[in-house]
Protein backbone atom coordinates (compact mmCIF):
# COMPACT_ATOMS: atom_id res chain seq x y z
CA UNK A 1 0.00 0.00 0.00
CA UNK A 2 1.37 3.43 -0.87
CA UNK A 3 0.98 6.46 1.34
CA UNK A 4 0.45 9.95 -0.01
CA UNK A 5 2.48 12.12 2.36
CA UNK A 6 0.66 15.20 1.08
CA UNK A 7 -2.82 13.85 1.78
CA UNK A 8 -4.78 14.03 5.04
CA UNK A 9 -3.62 11.61 7.73
CA UNK A 10 -6.08 8.86 8.72
CA UNK A 11 -6.12 9.49 12.48
CA UNK A 12 -9.24 7.37 13.15
CA UNK A 13 -8.12 4.19 11.42
CA UNK A 14 -11.08 4.32 9.05
CA UNK A 15 -9.00 2.97 6.19
CA UNK A 16 -7.95 -0.16 8.08
CA UNK A 17 -11.60 -0.79 8.98
CA UNK A 18 -12.61 -0.61 5.32
CA UNK A 19 -9.68 -2.82 4.30
CA UNK A 20 -10.67 -5.45 6.91
CA UNK A 21 -14.28 -5.38 5.69
CA UNK A 22 -13.19 -5.58 2.05
CA UNK A 23 -11.09 -8.64 2.85
CA UNK A 24 -14.38 -10.51 3.31
CA UNK A 25 -15.48 -9.98 -0.30
CA UNK A 26 -14.67 -13.58 -1.20
CA UNK A 27 -16.71 -15.09 1.64
CA UNK A 28 -19.04 -17.64 0.03
CA UNK A 29 -21.56 -17.79 2.90
CA UNK A 30 -23.54 -14.50 2.84
CA UNK A 31 -24.62 -14.83 6.49
CA UNK A 32 -21.02 -15.39 7.61
CA UNK A 33 -19.99 -12.31 5.65
CA UNK A 34 -22.78 -10.28 7.26
CA UNK A 35 -21.81 -11.38 10.77
CA UNK A 36 -18.08 -10.80 10.32
CA UNK A 37 -18.64 -7.42 8.67
CA UNK A 38 -20.76 -6.26 11.61
CA UNK A 39 -18.27 -7.73 14.09
CA UNK A 40 -15.34 -5.88 12.53
CA UNK A 41 -17.21 -2.58 12.33
CA UNK A 42 -18.48 -2.78 15.93
CA UNK A 43 -15.10 -3.84 17.32
CA UNK A 44 -13.32 -1.07 15.47
CA UNK A 45 -15.93 1.50 16.56
CA UNK A 46 -15.61 0.26 20.17
CA UNK A 47 -11.84 0.66 19.98
CA UNK A 48 -12.15 4.20 18.63
CA UNK A 49 -14.90 5.20 21.09
CA UNK A 50 -13.04 3.97 24.18
CA UNK A 51 -9.52 4.81 22.95
CA UNK A 52 -8.58 1.23 23.86
CA UNK A 53 -4.91 0.93 24.82
CA UNK A 54 -2.50 -1.84 23.89
CA UNK A 55 -2.22 -2.84 27.54
CA UNK A 56 -6.01 -3.09 27.90
CA UNK A 57 -6.25 -5.22 24.76
CA UNK A 58 -3.51 -7.51 26.05
CA UNK A 59 -5.44 -7.93 29.31
CA UNK A 60 -8.60 -8.70 27.34
CA UNK A 61 -6.76 -11.36 25.31
CA UNK A 62 -5.33 -12.85 28.52
CA UNK A 63 -8.86 -12.93 30.01
CA UNK A 64 -10.33 -14.70 26.99
CA UNK A 65 -7.42 -17.14 26.94
CA UNK A 66 -7.99 -17.96 30.62
CA UNK A 67 -11.72 -18.36 29.95
CA UNK A 68 -10.99 -21.01 27.32
CA UNK A 69 -8.47 -22.74 29.57
CA UNK A 70 -11.08 -22.95 32.35
CA UNK A 71 -13.43 -25.00 30.14
CA UNK A 72 -13.57 -28.75 30.76
CA UNK A 73 -15.89 -31.60 29.88
CA UNK A 74 -18.16 -30.60 32.77
CA UNK A 75 -17.61 -26.83 32.88
CA UNK A 76 -18.28 -24.24 30.17
CA UNK A 77 -16.75 -20.94 31.23
CA UNK A 78 -17.66 -19.23 27.95
CA UNK A 79 -21.37 -19.97 28.50
CA UNK A 80 -20.95 -18.59 32.01
CA UNK A 81 -19.36 -15.44 30.57
CA UNK A 82 -22.19 -15.09 28.05
CA UNK A 83 -24.67 -15.49 30.91
CA UNK A 84 -23.21 -12.85 33.24
CA UNK A 85 -22.91 -10.33 30.39
CA UNK A 86 -26.64 -10.76 29.68
CA UNK A 87 -25.93 -12.03 26.16
CA UNK A 88 -27.54 -15.44 26.70
CA UNK A 89 -30.78 -13.88 27.93
CA UNK A 90 -30.69 -11.27 25.16
CA UNK A 91 -30.49 -14.04 22.54
CA UNK A 92 -33.51 -15.74 24.08
CA UNK A 93 -35.41 -12.45 24.16
CA UNK A 94 -34.67 -11.57 20.53
CA UNK A 95 -35.70 -14.97 19.20
CA UNK A 96 -38.69 -15.61 21.43
CA UNK A 97 -41.53 -15.16 18.96
CA UNK A 98 -43.83 -17.41 20.91
CA UNK A 99 -47.52 -18.10 20.62
CA UNK A 100 -49.76 -16.55 23.30
CA UNK A 101 -49.60 -18.71 26.41
CA UNK A 102 -46.51 -20.65 25.37
CA UNK A 103 -43.88 -21.12 28.07
CA UNK A 104 -41.17 -18.46 28.08
CA UNK A 105 -37.69 -19.68 27.27
CA UNK A 106 -34.61 -18.87 29.34
CA UNK A 107 -30.89 -19.59 29.33
CA UNK A 108 -29.51 -23.13 29.16
CA UNK A 109 -26.86 -22.36 31.77
CA UNK A 110 -23.42 -23.93 32.12
CA UNK A 111 -24.43 -27.15 33.90
CA UNK A 112 -26.33 -29.04 31.19
CA UNK A 113 -23.05 -30.80 30.50
CA UNK A 114 -24.04 -34.41 30.99
CA UNK A 115 -26.92 -36.60 29.83
CA UNK A 116 -29.82 -36.89 32.22
CA UNK A 117 -30.60 -40.51 33.18
CA UNK A 118 -33.90 -41.91 31.93
CA UNK A 119 -36.36 -42.13 34.81
CA UNK A 120 -39.93 -43.27 35.36
CA UNK A 121 -42.68 -40.82 36.23
CA UNK A 122 -42.68 -40.26 39.96
CA UNK A 123 -39.03 -41.19 40.46
CA UNK A 124 -36.96 -39.25 42.97
CA UNK A 125 -34.10 -37.32 41.35
CA UNK A 126 -32.68 -36.40 44.76
CA UNK A 127 -30.33 -39.35 45.22
CA UNK A 128 -28.61 -37.89 48.28
CA UNK A 129 -31.52 -36.91 50.52
CA UNK A 130 -31.42 -34.46 53.36
CA UNK A 131 -33.20 -31.66 51.58
CA UNK A 132 -36.81 -30.56 52.03
CA UNK A 133 -38.98 -33.09 50.14
CA UNK A 134 -40.73 -31.68 47.11
CA UNK A 135 -42.98 -32.86 44.30
CA UNK A 136 -43.04 -31.12 40.92
CA UNK A 137 -46.00 -31.93 38.69
CA UNK A 138 -47.61 -30.57 35.57
CA UNK A 139 -48.62 -31.19 32.00
CA UNK A 140 -46.96 -30.75 28.63
CA UNK A 141 -49.44 -29.32 26.17
CA UNK A 142 -49.67 -27.32 22.98
CA UNK A 143 -50.49 -23.62 23.04
CA UNK A 144 -54.07 -24.46 21.98
CA UNK A 145 -54.48 -26.71 25.03
CA UNK A 146 -53.97 -30.06 23.27
CA UNK A 147 -52.20 -32.45 25.66
CA UNK A 148 -48.92 -33.93 24.45
CA UNK A 149 -48.52 -37.45 25.84
CA UNK A 150 -45.10 -38.88 25.04
CA UNK A 151 -43.42 -35.48 25.33
CA UNK A 152 -39.90 -35.65 26.75
CA UNK A 153 -39.07 -33.56 29.82
CA UNK A 154 -35.39 -33.14 30.69
CA UNK A 155 -34.82 -31.84 34.22
CA UNK A 156 -31.71 -30.75 36.13
CA UNK A 157 -31.16 -28.81 39.33
CA UNK A 158 -28.77 -28.05 42.16
CA UNK A 159 -29.13 -29.85 45.47
CA UNK A 160 -30.31 -28.29 48.73
CA UNK A 161 -26.77 -26.94 49.28
CA UNK A 162 -26.65 -25.22 45.89
CA UNK A 163 -24.34 -27.64 44.03
CA UNK A 164 -24.81 -29.64 40.83
CA UNK A 165 -23.56 -33.20 40.59
CA UNK A 166 -20.79 -32.22 38.15
CA UNK A 167 -19.43 -29.76 40.72
CA UNK A 168 -19.02 -32.44 43.38
CA UNK A 169 -17.81 -35.68 41.82
CA UNK A 170 -17.26 -38.20 44.56
CA UNK A 171 -19.67 -36.35 46.84
CA UNK A 172 -22.83 -36.47 44.74
CA UNK A 173 -23.53 -39.54 42.59
CA UNK A 174 -23.51 -38.88 38.85
CA UNK A 175 -27.03 -37.98 37.71
CA UNK A 176 -28.11 -36.53 41.03
CA UNK A 177 -30.71 -33.84 40.45
CA UNK A 178 -31.24 -34.95 36.85
CA UNK A 179 -33.94 -36.91 35.08
CA UNK A 180 -35.30 -37.58 31.60
CA UNK A 181 -39.04 -38.22 31.81
CA UNK A 182 -41.68 -39.17 29.26
CA UNK A 183 -45.04 -37.50 29.81
CA UNK A 184 -47.93 -39.90 30.33
CA UNK A 185 -51.67 -39.67 29.74
CA UNK A 186 -52.88 -36.13 29.10
CA UNK A 187 -49.25 -35.05 28.88
CA UNK A 188 -48.83 -35.34 32.63
CA UNK A 189 -45.45 -35.57 34.34
CA UNK A 190 -44.35 -35.56 37.94
CA UNK A 191 -41.23 -36.33 39.90
CA UNK A 192 -39.90 -36.14 43.42
CA UNK A 193 -36.91 -34.06 44.43
CA UNK A 194 -35.77 -31.61 47.10
CA UNK A 195 -36.43 -27.89 47.12
CA UNK A 196 -33.41 -26.40 45.31
CA UNK A 197 -31.26 -23.80 47.02
CA UNK A 198 -30.04 -20.48 45.64
CA UNK A 199 -26.38 -20.68 44.78
CA UNK A 200 -23.43 -18.68 43.50
CA UNK A 201 -22.29 -19.38 39.98
CA UNK A 202 -18.66 -20.62 39.92
CA UNK A 203 -16.34 -17.78 40.90
CA UNK A 204 -13.01 -19.63 40.91
CA UNK A 205 -12.28 -18.73 37.28
CA UNK A 206 -12.07 -15.67 35.02
CA UNK A 207 -15.82 -14.97 35.25
CA UNK A 208 -15.53 -14.78 39.02
CA UNK A 209 -12.66 -12.31 38.63
CA UNK A 210 -14.89 -10.20 36.37
CA UNK A 211 -17.74 -10.18 38.90
CA UNK A 212 -15.40 -9.13 41.71
CA UNK A 213 -13.86 -6.39 39.57
CA UNK A 214 -17.33 -4.97 38.87
CA UNK A 215 -18.70 -5.35 42.40
CA UNK A 216 -21.42 -7.81 41.38
CA UNK A 217 -22.74 -10.70 43.47
CA UNK A 218 -22.68 -14.17 41.88
CA UNK A 219 -26.00 -15.54 43.13
CA UNK A 220 -28.80 -17.17 41.21
CA UNK A 221 -32.24 -17.57 42.78
CA UNK A 222 -33.31 -21.14 43.52
CA UNK A 223 -34.62 -22.84 40.38
CA UNK A 224 -35.13 -26.06 38.43
CA UNK A 225 -34.17 -26.32 34.74
CA UNK A 226 -36.39 -27.90 32.07
CA UNK A 227 -36.16 -28.76 28.40
CA UNK A 228 -39.48 -29.97 26.99
CA UNK A 229 -39.86 -31.41 23.51
CA UNK A 230 -42.58 -33.16 21.55
CA UNK A 231 -42.99 -34.27 17.95
CA UNK A 232 -44.29 -31.49 15.74
CA UNK A 233 -43.52 -28.81 18.31
CA UNK A 234 -40.65 -26.44 19.02
CA UNK A 235 -38.67 -27.46 22.12
CA UNK A 236 -38.47 -24.99 24.98
CA UNK A 237 -35.60 -24.50 27.41
CA UNK A 238 -36.77 -22.85 30.60
CA UNK A 239 -36.64 -22.70 34.43
CA UNK A 240 -39.03 -22.49 37.30
CA UNK A 241 -37.95 -20.21 40.12
CA UNK A 242 -38.89 -20.62 43.77
CA UNK A 243 -41.23 -17.80 44.81
CA UNK A 244 -39.93 -15.61 47.62
CA UNK A 245 -36.24 -16.14 46.87
CA UNK A 246 -34.19 -13.08 47.84
CA UNK A 247 -32.28 -13.06 44.53
CA UNK A 248 -35.26 -12.97 42.15
CA UNK A 249 -34.65 -9.27 41.41
CA UNK A 250 -30.88 -9.58 41.00
CA UNK A 251 -30.24 -12.87 39.20
CA UNK A 252 -26.57 -12.96 38.19
CA UNK A 253 -27.54 -14.09 34.68
CA UNK A 254 -30.69 -11.93 34.23
CA UNK A 255 -32.94 -14.92 33.47
CA UNK A 256 -35.93 -14.43 35.80
CA UNK A 257 -39.31 -14.00 34.12
CA UNK A 258 -42.42 -13.34 36.21
CA UNK A 259 -44.35 -16.16 34.52
CA UNK A 260 -41.70 -18.66 35.63
CA UNK A 261 -41.82 -17.84 39.34
CA UNK A 262 -43.75 -20.64 41.03
CA UNK A 263 -45.03 -21.18 44.54
CA UNK A 264 -43.46 -24.27 46.10
CA UNK A 265 -46.44 -24.50 48.44
CA UNK A 266 -46.27 -26.37 51.72
CA UNK A 267 -48.88 -29.10 51.47
CA UNK A 268 -50.33 -30.92 54.47
CA UNK A 269 -52.29 -33.76 52.88
CA UNK A 270 -51.47 -37.27 54.14
CA UNK A 271 -53.42 -38.98 51.33
CA UNK A 272 -51.67 -36.98 48.63
CA UNK A 273 -48.31 -37.53 50.33
CA UNK A 274 -48.93 -41.30 50.25
CA UNK A 275 -49.90 -41.08 46.57
CA UNK A 276 -46.68 -39.24 45.75
CA UNK A 277 -44.55 -41.35 48.08
CA UNK A 278 -43.21 -38.48 50.16
CA UNK A 279 -43.39 -37.69 53.88
CA UNK A 280 -46.13 -35.33 54.99
CA UNK A 281 -46.07 -32.32 54.95
CA UNK A 282 -44.16 -31.65 51.73
CA UNK A 283 -43.64 -28.88 49.19
CA UNK A 284 -45.51 -29.05 45.89
CA UNK A 285 -44.83 -27.02 42.74
CA UNK A 286 -47.18 -27.17 39.77
CA UNK A 287 -45.91 -26.10 36.37
CA UNK A 288 -47.26 -26.68 32.86
CA UNK A 289 -44.91 -26.68 29.89
CA UNK A 290 -46.66 -25.19 26.86
CA UNK A 291 -45.09 -25.75 23.45
CA UNK A 292 -45.61 -24.06 20.10
CA UNK A 293 -46.32 -26.08 16.99
CA UNK A 294 -43.39 -26.22 14.61
CA UNK A 295 -43.81 -24.04 11.55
Amino acid sequence: MTHDATGPRDTTGTSVTEQAVASLDGTADPRLRELLTALIRHLHDFTRETRLTRQEWERAIAFLTATGQACTGTRQEFILLSDVLGLSTLLETLHQDRAPGATESTVLGPFHMTESPVRELGDDIDLVGGGEPCVVSGRVRAADGTPLPGAVVDVWQADDQGFYDVQQPGVQPAGNGRGLFTAGTEGRFWFRTCVPAPYPIPTDGPVGDLLRATGRHPYRPAHIHFIASAEGHTPVTTHIFVAGDEHLDSDAVFAVEESLVQDFAETDDPALAREFGVPNPFRHARFDLVLERSS
